[in-house]
């Protein structure tokens, strides 16, 4: 019986490109992938609802294409990682949620900002590192943030924004609100420790946390069998004591009668929930994806579900809308990120004096430097660079800036020289808006 076991293991294993020795891949369909329940099917909201759906879903996926795009042309420096094929997860999940909720991401969080409200203009200036982005240039793609709209931003580790999604539950259950917080995290960070921590506190101090899982069942390259004993997430927060649910990541509406629930049930029980949405991207992990580990017909294949256009055919099939209105809609949202991205272009970079701004709530309370700059011959705090006077230093800074060719120098040299040029510097933007 042991021959016979360790053959058939030896029959199901393959060899990835890397020459690990891996399960093999996955070969079900998407049919067979995706979670079969009661809620599978939902009727059509008003006209006006699945104007608003599709308007988001459109919006996020143009924004995303485009920056795709200027990411390729140099404009969006870093990493880039596109949520194409997620739309209707994140859409779904923030039509769920109150306006006084909290959203906390991961740093594939473009459409969690749009979704919310946040200016397009103001992502794509983002994601240019300008001035006038949602974290004045400083985070770009991988950290957004909009507190008015309660975005408490996405984050770059992998699992990072667990424990502060519980932070904002606490803070919800201290000030006695009926606040709860929808925390988004990648099927990779299910395997990181503070999820296990993170669901243990929430569900002990009974906080209001819906921790949803967006599998789109890649952790970068790695397929979620090679990664996971257990494939179906939604039950791995059973030891926590966190009940879970799946829901269709591919449907907007099944995602947000889904959402929906968990959150009646983490605001009204004070049970935190865990809700695992089956979906899939269409792009790589990242733009430098070669994407090497999944096959193209796969890709296709579930390009057939894309949720954009079978929610658009229904809603036409159904004689909710015309196909008119839903070109309409489409055009609208190219519009909107053309604009956002002429936008971006014409907004200036960052002076080079806000390098340490808004990185420490600063306090007499601790006594000490925060920021050692040490690009100087004379090391200073460098949460005083705006006060120094050092020529050292902001030529250590211009050169910095020239080798990197961010940035006007000649327009650097007059904002920090009061008695050349005018005043009129904090005013509207010159043409070339402070860049080359």
């Amino acid at each position: 019986m042991a021959k016979a076991k360790a053959k058939k293991q030896q029959q199901e294993q393959t060899y990835s490109s890397d020459g690990a020795s891996a399960p093999a891949v996955d070969a079900r369909s998407p049919e067979e992938r995706l979670p079969r329940h009661a809620r599978q099917h939902h009727d059509l909201p008003d006209r006006e609802q699945c104007e608003e759906i599709l308007r988001k879903m459109l919006l996020i996926r143009r924004f995303e294409e485009r920056a795709g795009e200027m990411y390729t042309k140099a404009a969006i420096g870093g990493f880039l990682h596109l949520a194409i094929g997620e739309e209707a997860a994140i859409v779904g999940a923030t039509l769920a949620m109150r306006d006084t909720d909290y959203l906390i991401s991961t740093y594939r969080e473009h459409g969690q900002a749009l979704a919310r409200g946040t200016d397009p203009k103001n992502v794509m200036a983002e994601l240019f590192g300008r001035q006038d982005g949602v974290s004045k240039g400083h985070g770009g793609s991988m950290h957004l943030f909009d507190c008015e709209r309660r975005f408490m931003g996405g984050y770059g580790i992998v699992g990072g924004n667990l424990p502060l999604a519980v932070g904002l539950g606490l803070s919800s259950d201290y000030q006695e609100t009926e606040d709860a917080t929808v925390c988004m995290l990648g099927d990779g960070a299910i395997n990181q420790g503070n999820f296990g921590e993170s669901l243990n506190l929430a569900a002990l101090w009974s906080l209001p946390v819906v921790f949803m899982v967006v599998n789109n069942q890649f952790g970068m390259g790695t397929a979620i069998e090679r990664a996971s004993a257990i494939t179906d997430l939604s039950k791995r927060g059973d030891g926590f004591g966190v009940p879970g649910s799946r829901c269709n990541g591919m449907d907007v509406l099944d995602v947000r009668a889904a959402i929906e629930e968990a959150l009646r049930r983490a605001r009204e029980d004070r049970t935190p929930q865990l809700v695992e949405a089956v979906t899939y991207r269409f792009r790589g992990h990242s733009m430098a994806d070669p994407e090497e580990y999944r096959s193209k017909d796969e890709v296709e294949e579930w390009r057939r579900r894309d949720p954009i256009a079978t929610f658009g055919e229904r809603v036409t099939g159904e004689d909710v809308m015309s196909q008119d209105d839903v070109d309409s809609l489409d055009q609208e949202a190219q519009s909107r990120v053309e604009e956002a991205v002429e936008f971006a272009d014409q907004s200036p970079f960052p002076e080079l004096d806000a390098l340490y701004d808004h990185l420490y709530a600063y306090g007499d309370q601790v006594p000490g430097w925060y920021v050692v700059d040490e690009r100087a011959p004379e090391t200073h705090k460098g949460e005083d660079l705006r006060d120094s006077s050092s020529d050292a230093m902001r030529e250590l800074a211009e050169a910095g800036a020239a080798y990197a060719k961010v940035g006007d120098a000649e327009d650097r040299r007059k904002r920090s020289d009061p008695e050349e040029g005018d005043t009129e510097s904090a005013g509207p933007r010159d043409e070339e808006g402070g860049a080359d």
